[in-house]
């Protein structure tokens, strides 16, 4: 096994993972765990998980391409997700998102250059009422405009 994973990083997860029937009931804390420590999941990180839960590489693989809130890139220190879904675009998304990509100078799935913002659209982030919507880290932020889109990323810089 290789070494991406550190080992009191191993400790943890071996140690949460006898607590269950099953190991592979602690892949969601584990992933969570990985990207904390590393800030995001490398393709050797999901081989080391996977050889530690004694499941199959493409099981780690699938949940964290499942879940957006897992990412096999290193990420902005803020990430900016816009809902690109029917709600938000019906209550003027598209202009959000256009806003976003002006002020950050970069377009959806990038990272600035001072890797600060990372920019992606999601399909939904279950705040319909709030639309149009962003999510920044575990934040929500609705009923948004540009004007809202410039106080919120000032607030940020």
């Amino acid at each position: 096994m290789s070494t991406v994973l550190s080992s009191g990083l191993k400790d943890r997860i071996a140690a949460l993972a006898v607590r269950y029937p099953r190991k592979q009931a602690a892949l969601l804390p584990a992933l969570h765990w990985i990207q904390d420590e590393n800030g995001f999941i490398a393709p050797e990180a999901e081989r080391d998980l996977a050889a530690l839960l004694e499941i199959k590489p493409i099981q780690v693989r699938e949940a964290v391409a499942f879940y957006t809130m897992f990412h096999r890139r290193p990420m902005g220190r803020y990430h900016v997700q816009v809902c690109d879904n029917l709600s938000c675009d019906i209550r003027g998304g598209a202009t959000v998102l256009a806003r976003l990509q002006e002020r950050l100078g970069i377009g959806p799935g990038e990272t600035t250059a001072d890797g600060k913002f990372t920019l992606t659209t999601v399909e939904c982030l279950g705040a319909c009422e709030k639309a149009p919507c962003l999510m920044i880290n575990f934040d929500y932020h609705g009923s948004l405009d540009p004007d809202r889109v410039d106080r919120l990323l000032e607030s940020l810089e």
